[in-house]
């Protein structure tokens, strides 16, 4: 059995669910690639990541060191689980590059440097939503200068996905991603909002407006599905383009993501600045 890694005799957090598939993140790491990648190749060290909350299995964690190898050879991943029954249970899937360690927002690992990447998919779902800002800061204070947390929610498959991007300054951007196929609207992903937003999808919020502005380019695009749902999709993202700041473009699009900046969407009564 791998050496233990200290921890404090109380992690920060509580037990989620730990509900988890296979391959169920694969459109939050497809953009982790492509948006990080340049930061975890500018790495003087071997980039070191945090899978945190990855579950009752650690399919995730060991996704995550695949993908981020494609982009960095040495990048590391750390599976963080509150649960040590959990961490007992993925030990046999670690090797050279994965660890799986008992800890929570406190994140146990490489402590005295900062971490390239976090990410914590469908855990702050679980918490009340005063508890976001509070779990943001603290992620964020471990980030190194490039680091990313990526924090957001999915479906059970991974069909449908929305994630914040947050840097070490706080949250950069909200994307939203789907599989086209299984897409009667955009506001179909709503129901996937992370919990800084899922309770602010009412009349007066930038993210009710959004969805609601990104259903009518939807239904104004429906001649175009006769082509295909990705082809309906780019067209609507195209005329939220005019009034929405967008932070990506055709290439992210046409994988069925589109990505905004927090503050058109950032809760107007969201307790407290971030720093």
């Amino acid at each position: 059995m791998p050496p233990r890694s200290p921890v404090p005799s109380r992690p920060v957090g509580t037990v989620t669910r730990g509900t988890t598939n296979p391959n169920r993140l694969r459109r939050m790491d497809r953009w982790i690639a492509a948006a990080h990648g340049p930061a975890l190749r500018r790495s003087p060290a071997p980039p070191a990541a945090v899978d945190l909350g990855y579950g009752a299995a650690p399919w995730t964690a060991v996704e995550l060191l695949e993908r981020l190898r494609t982009v960095r050879g040495d990048a590391r991943v750390y599976g963080v689980e509150i649960d040590p029954a959990r961490v007992a249970a993925a030990y046999p899937y670690a090797r050279p590059g994965l660890a799986f360690v008992r800890g929570g927002f406190e994140l146990p690992v490489d402590r005295g440097r900062g971490l390239t990447l976090i990410r914590a998919a469908n855990v702050l779902r679980q918490y009340p939503e005063a508890e976001v800002l509070p779990v943001w800061r603290r992620l964020c204070a471990r980030l190194a200068p490039e680091g990313l947390l990526v924090e957001g929610t999915c479906d059970e498959i991974g069909r449908r996905h929305v994630w914040v991007a947050l840097g070490p300054e706080g949250p950069r951007t909200v994307t939203f991603a789907a599989r086209l196929a299984t897409l009667a609207a955009p506001s179909d992903l709503a129901e996937r909002l992370p919990k800084a937003l899922i309770h602010r999808n009412v009349p007066g919020e930038g993210v009710h407006a959004f969805l609601t502005d990104f259903d009518r380019a939807w239904a104004t695009a429906a001649p175009y599905g006769a082509l295909s749902a990705r082809q309906r999709w780019i067209r609507a993202v195209h005329a939220l383009a005019a009034d929405w700041p967008l932070a990506d473009g055709p290439r992210r699009w046409r994988q069925g993501e589109v990505t905004v900046r927090w503050s058109a969407l950032a809760p107007h009564t969201m307790p407290g600045a971030f720093v």
